[in-house]
């Protein structure tokens, strides 16, 4: 018998199927039966007749309400195709499998579930359910891995749950946020450095990589990385070498590095951003992590999990419709932001639409970029943000030529750039215009990119990025 299994069943099935349902799990014929068991007892998959049309949305959010993580499949005599109107089913099975066919389905459903609570993982996406296979297979290897997905999605969680499978959970697990940090400063912080390498530098220390000897290494962002320290990464991955910031000396060090980007890296390795073999290197195995948008069916159990220790979060029908159907552009840290809110603002309350609503407009008061979309496709959402990026090219042509107007020296024009009326010529890309912006202000700095950065309005680490771009070095 599956444990923690339940079946509700039309009157006379148990005669006319073949199936000994007992023997699968408890049999229920009542609603009332259901939410009894949902209310009193740990419940895992409820299992529903084709022919109970009377479990609607609108019952398994309430069943969902006092165990958020149970899985609702329906079974049919034969097989079927899912209906769009059922989104809130997470699968169908049919009764083709025979007695022993459906009890594997049952328990391959049950592992899933298992894996996920195993890795940290909440939800029931068929999404998060292929993540945690892929890492209990390729977890017990040394492989590096690539984690892939948007800002917020639960990337470090990713790969620790990889370091917890693997032979080196009993070693330490490092991360690190490659982005957050100057090249120098980064440098020094994964490979140490000597006493008296650089200004400060009053001790020797230890880096990060040696930290993590024998363990895992998590450098998030790594798409965020200069080309040099790019090489000085791929040689730690090829041979486990590498060199303190001052010495001479190799360490040698044994860890499994896990990386994380945001980025598109194909599209940077094009840019001659990113070298495209450490690439390769990194991404041995390549695990991606979708938005939120893309599984809507995680959100209810996310919010019950965000929630205050003791208390149940109580929340309407509508509230959570408007919930599971927004984009969450910032994904799971997001809703985790919108429940700590609700928790502070209504103790006692009952959360309603009209709260997602003020919380939604208010994450959209101050941006243009991102389309609010409550009740939108994805197509539909991404043809509004495509709408909205070509209605703001006309403008930003204009912002570039105003910027590049208002940084020239005032001894230089700079008639190469824009014309007798300020506008650009007509063959003049953006690019062009970029590059001609950045190498005369290199020029009117004296070659220094830290002045050239400020005057340009942007980071360090982009101007670098745009030097080696337009090989302007």
């Amino acid at each position: 018998m599956v444990s923690r299994l339940v079946v509700l069943i039309a009157p006379g099935r148990k005669a006319q199927d073949g199936i000994t349902w007992d023997g699968i799990g408890t049999v229920v014929t009542e609603l009332s039966e259901l939410y009894q068991l949902v209310k009193e007892t740990r419940v895992d998959i409820v299992l529903v007749d084709e022919d109970r049309v009377d479990l609607t949305q609108a019952v398994a959010t309430r069943i969902r309400r006092y165990n958020p993580l149970v899985d609702i499949w329906r079974f049919a005599d034969e097989q079927r195709h899912p209906d769009d109107h059922e989104a809130y089913i997470d699968g169908h099975l049919t009764l083709e499998y025979g007695q022993s066919g459906l009890q594997d389905k049952l328990t391959q459903i049950l592992e899933d579930k298992r894996l996920l609570e195993r890795y940290g993982f909440v939800g029931r996406s068929p999404q998060l359910r292929t993540i945690a296979r892929t890492i209990e297979r390729i977890a017990p290897t040394d492989a590096s891995v690539l984690v892939v997905g948007p800002s917020g999605v639960g990337k470090e969680l990713t790969a620790r749950a990889l370091h917890k499978d693997s032979g080196r959970s009993g070693n330490p697990f490092v991360a690190i946020n490659c982005g957050a940090l100057a090249e120098g400063i980064l440098e020094s912080e994964l490979f140490g450095h000597e006493r008296g390498a650089f200004t400060g530098s009053v001790a020797k220390r230890e880096g990060l990589f040696h930290k993590a000897d024998g363990g895992t290494i998590f450098l998030d962002e790594i798409g965020e990385t200069t080309p040099n320290m790019q090489v000085k990464l791929l040689r730690v991955l090829e041979d486990g070498t590498y060199y303190p910031v001052g010495s001479s000396t190799p360490r040698k060090v044994d860890v499994r590095v896990v990386a994380a980007t945001n980025r598109d890296l194909t599209e940077a390795i094009a840019e001659r951003q990113f070298r495209d073999d450490l690439y390769f290197r990194i991404g041995v195995v390549k695990l991606f992590v979708p938005p939120l948008l893309e599984r809507p069916q995680d959100i209810q159990p996310l919010l019950h999990h965000f929630w205050d220790a003791g208390r149940e979060p109580n929340y309407t029908d509508s509230a959570l419709n408007l919930l599971t159907r927004y984009d969450w552009p910032g994904n799971v840290r997001q809703l985790r932001n919108f429940v700590t809110r609700m928790a502070a603002l209504k103790p006692s309350g009952l959360v309603e639409a009209s709260d997602v609503e003020r919380f939604i407009a208010e994450q959209h008061a101050g941006g243009t970029n991102l389309p609010v979309s409550t009740g939108k496709t994805v197509e539909e959402a991404g043809q509004e943000l495509i709408y909205r990026a070509i209605l703001q090219l006309g403008n930003e042509v204009k912002m570039l030529r105003d910027l590049i107007t208002s940084h020239l020296p005032d001894e230089n024009p700079a008639q190469s750039i824009v014309g007798e009326h300020g506008a650009p010529p007509e063959n003049a890309t953006m690019d062009d215009m970029e590059r001609m912006l950045i190498e005369q202000t290199l020029t009117a700095t004296g070659g220094n990119r830290k002045e050239t950065a400020r005057r340009l309005g942007i980071g360090e680490r982009t101007l670098y990025r745009k030097i080696n771009k337009y090989n302007l070095n």
